[in-house]
């Protein structure tokens, strides 16, 4: 039964038994590996219930502290996943590697760049008290520049993949700002908006939702726009003597189809992460028009929007580039600009 006394303490000896006894529940004996008690062992008595972690024995979990008096009192706060989720990365680089060969290992490294970036100078630079929506910018150029010349190569390819890219970019990056002045969201309803507030004060959280919004558009807008610039090279590969105005209207058919897949692939990407959200807000009264213009919704569709008219102004934009850097290659210029796209 719950209610022990020790639950949450150190343990100076066998838990004691409760005083009035409650419900059934588990109790686990914790051993601390790290911490001021470590090597000491900790009783935890979790109810049951909906959420409430299944704990066996050899789990490696995560515990948070609070003073309370002369004693400290612990809780569970999460599992230890380091292992599993190492484990699961190798695996998805290994299967990256195995299919893309070079090219996933230069995704990889990527990926890793990306990160470097983000972590290394947007969320310090905005923890500094800068300009969200500008240190988005520059750390999104930052990582385009990078991205696309280590993965893709530095040819005529990846110069049009990039102009297009930056173009939708700044674009977004206007658009974003309009629209959240407009629609006034304040992402606000989010727990980790709230806890920035909190404890960051001086972080602008318009500034921090406009940079959510910059960055994340990124990956869905490279990906169109080296697959944009890549088609045109290839049509002017097979056919050097077609016009420009030839080569970017059918090069917009290719694109028009790409950007149709993507912009229903970024809605659902957005209301599956949101889908919890939605099923709570269906068991109650509220109407369906009063749940999607609520702030922790519209947050998500306004993102949706920017992305998805971001993915739309991408297509001609790279089309444009691609056809003006190809007007005057030789055909052995054409061979090495596309030589990477047909690998």
């Amino acid at each position: 039964p719950c209610g022990s006394p020790d639950n949450g303490r150190v343990l100076p000896g066998p838990p004691l038994d409760p005083r009035f006894p409650g419900p059934e529940c588990p109790r686990s004996i914790v051993r601390l590996d790290t911490g001021p008690d470590a090597g000491r062992e900790v009783l935890l008595e979790i109810p049951p219930g909906p959420g409430s972690p299944d704990l066996g024995a050899g789990d490696q979990i995560q515990l948070g502290r609070s003073p309370q008096g002369a004693t400290d009192i612990y809780a569970f706060e999460d599992f230890t996943r380091t292992v599993p989720m190492a484990l699961w990365l190798l695996v998805g680089a290994a299967v990256m590697v195995a299919v893309g060969r070079w090219k996933g290992l230069r995704a990889l490294i990527g990926i890793v760049v990306a990160l470097i970036v983000v972590v290394g100078f947007v969320l310090p630079s905005i923890l500094d008290g800068n300009p969200a929506i500008l240190v988005a910018v520059i750390g999104g150029s930052a990582v385009l520049y990078l991205v696309i010349y280590v993965v893709h190569g530095i040819n005529l390819k990846t110069h049009a993949a990039l102009l297009g890219t930056l173009s939708a970019m700044l674009a977004a990056a206007l658009l974003s700002w309009v629209v959240i002045e407009t629609t006034r969201i304040t992402g606000l309803s989010g727990d980790s908006t709230t806890q920035v507030q909190v404890f960051v004060q001086h972080v602008s959280l318009t500034g921090l939702l406009l940079a959510g919004f910059i960055i994340g558009a990124l990956g869905v807008l490279n990906d169109v726009t080296v697959s944009q610039s890549a088609t045109v090279f290839e049509m002017r590969h097979l056919d050097p003597h077609a016009g420009p105005v030839e080569v970017f209207r059918s090069a917009m058919g290719v694109g028009r189809d790409h950007v149709a897949s993507m912009v229903y692939t970024l809605v659902l990407a957005y209301t599956g992460s949101a889908l919890p959200l939605l099923l709570l807000f269906s068991l109650g009264t509220r109407s369906p028009l009063s749940i999607l213009t609520s702030d922790v919704v519209a947050v998500e569709l306004m993102r949706s929007l920017v992305g998805a008219i971001a993915l739309a102004l991408c297509v001609p934009l790279t089309t444009a580039a691609a056809v003006w850097l190809s007007r005057d290659v030789t055909s052995e210029e054409l061979d090495r600009a596309t030589v990477g796209t047909r690998a």
